[in-house]
């Protein structure tokens, strides 16, 4: 019943593994070496893709399961493959300049919004049908 949502929870905790891989990588192509976090606006950019992306990971999680427990489970799976496509875009656009990470960002952040609504509305109407 929840191996989709389970399946876009092991995805998005992947592109994220990758995002950190991605960060590794810049830090030897740039020679910013830990803990510094500046330098070259290129390596800013990758590490502030991964540092967002983990913001906004923990609100999506929650609200991907609070959706796909209260709403639909394949709801909440097609709505989360949404958001982790956003957040590919979003990573996309962003290493090549910041202006462009914009759409990414916003595809993300409307899917978390539906989650964050049909999540309340859910839990809304769970303890309206609860009997006291």
């Amino acid at each position: 019943m929840y191996s989709l949502p389970s399946l876009i929870t092991i995805l998005a905790l992947l592109v994220y593994f990758i995002l950190t891989i991605n960060v590794g990588r810049a830090r030897a192509q740039y020679k910013i070496l830990p803990p510094a976090t500046t330098g070259d606006p290129n390596f800013e950019r990758v590490l502030r893709v991964q540092q967002n992306t983990l913001e906004q990971l923990i609100f999506f999680l929650p609200l991907l399961w609070l959706f796909s427990f209260y709403i639909s489970p394949i709801w909440g799976a097609g709505i989360g493959a949404v958001w982790i496509i956003g957040r590919i875009i979003f990573a996309w656009g962003y290493y090549q300049a910041a202006e462009k990470r914009t759409i990414g960002f916003g595809i993300s952040s409307f899917s978390s919004m539906i989650l964050l609504l049909g999540s309340l509305v859910g839990i809304s109407l769970a303890l309206i049908d609860f009997q006291f």
